[in-house]
């Protein structure tokens, strides 16, 4: 794309534009659906927070009018378009921008489905923008219509704070439903150890590789919210609460110590797989081996009179014929019985 061009690039292509807008204080609660980009300056009142949700992105006129509402210029909307961007924090004099991947489990693969979010938080007002409707939110929702908890006595910083929080809690049942599936590998791998095991077992290394990438820039963006705390220029998020933003960035360092927890499992994983598949296969070497032992002293019997020489002492005998079959299969009654003792198989 060009530089000044603002196009969406996520895979929601087919997803109508909607806006949804939050106006509530600690007495009351306004809440407009469908609302148009036009009608947003006439609903706010910055005498109470203000939340604007965007769900969906392909209509660049409507994110980027919004955008010029708030102050924010095409870089901050470029970003909110462009969803290969990694997770980032902007501080700028009066606006901070907050870009972050949510991570959800897909139910029928392996697969990890993800979606860009990105915020905007400006004075009493916090927009955030969305892929496609999702759930993610809901129980936020239900908390502000009905007056549970602290969240309408705070700012829309504190908003921020839930909003983030709830997607992190997404990177925990991601996690958890990955840890699931590796000790059903781990399980599996006892009983099967088919080539397929193993891809799976990459796979589920591959998702936690990229949990990681991804929580690593937001643990970073979250530790920078301690320097906007210290320079004293952005006076978005009230003192009183950035202790929440670093309760979010404690749990960035627990997701990531447990994913190094896990990528260890799987290495364990991986190693008891190869071994299992080496035992099993010097059991079936053993065994042949212990099969071979058994015919190599009758083969050499065998070739021993199938040699053709004219005369062959035993050839007279009479019951020569039995009495090599009774010496052959003493033969083998003795390897089999010392093997036994020896406890070769």
């Amino acid at each position: 794309m060009q530089p000044a061009v603002l196009e969406y690039t996520g895979m929601h292509k087919d997803t109508v534009t909607e806006l949804q807008l939050f106006v509530y204080n600690v007495d009351d609660i306004t809440e407009f659906h469908q609302i148009t980009a036009k009608e947003i300056n006439e609903a706010l009142d910055f005498n109470k927070v203000n939340w604007l949700n965007v769900h969906g992105l392909n209509d660049t006129e409507i994110i980027q009018s919004i955008g010029a509402q708030f102050g924010a210029d095409n870089f901050i909307i470029g970003d909110i378009l462009n969803t290969t961007k990694r997770t980032k924090l902007e501080e700028y004099s009066d606006v901070l921008f907050f870009n972050v991947k949510s991570l959800l489990p897909m139910k029928s693969s392996d697969n990890i489905s993800i979606e860009q979010i990105s915020f905007i938080l400006k004075d009493h007002v916090l927009l955030s923008f969305q892929e496609k409707r999702s759930d993610f939110f809901l129980h936020i929702r239900e908390r502000i219509r009905t007056n549970s908890g602290i969240v309408r006595t705070k700012k829309a910083d504190f908003l921020l704070y839930l909003l983030l929080d709830a997607i992190i809690e997404n990177f925990y049942i991601t996690l958890e439903s990955e840890e699931d599936k590796i000790d059903n590998l781990i399980n599996l791998i006892k009983i099967n150890t088919k080539p397929e095991t193993l891809e799976h077992l990459e796979k589920h290394r591959d998702n936690l590789n990229f949990l990681k990438r991804s929580i690593i820039p937001l643990r970073d963006s979250l530790y920078s919210i301690k320097t906007i705390k210290d320079d004293n220029v952005f006076n978005s998020i009230e003192q009183e609460n950035y202790s929440f933003f670093s309760r979010l960035h404690q749990k960035c360092l627990e997701l990531l110590e447990q994913i190094e927890s896990d990528l260890s499992t799987l290495d364990s994983a991986s190693n008891y797989f190869f071994s299992a598949q080496n035992h099993k296969m010097n059991e079936v070497m053993k065994t042949l081996t212990v099969v071979s032992m058994f015919f190599l002293p009758l083969t050499f019997i065998v070739g021993v009179y199938g040699m053709n020489f004219k005369y062959f002492p035993e050839l007279e005998w009479e019951n020569g014929y039995f009495i090599i079959w009774g010496i052959m299969i003493l033969i083998v009654f003795f390897m089999f019985t010392y093997f036994k003792v020896k406890k070769w198989f």
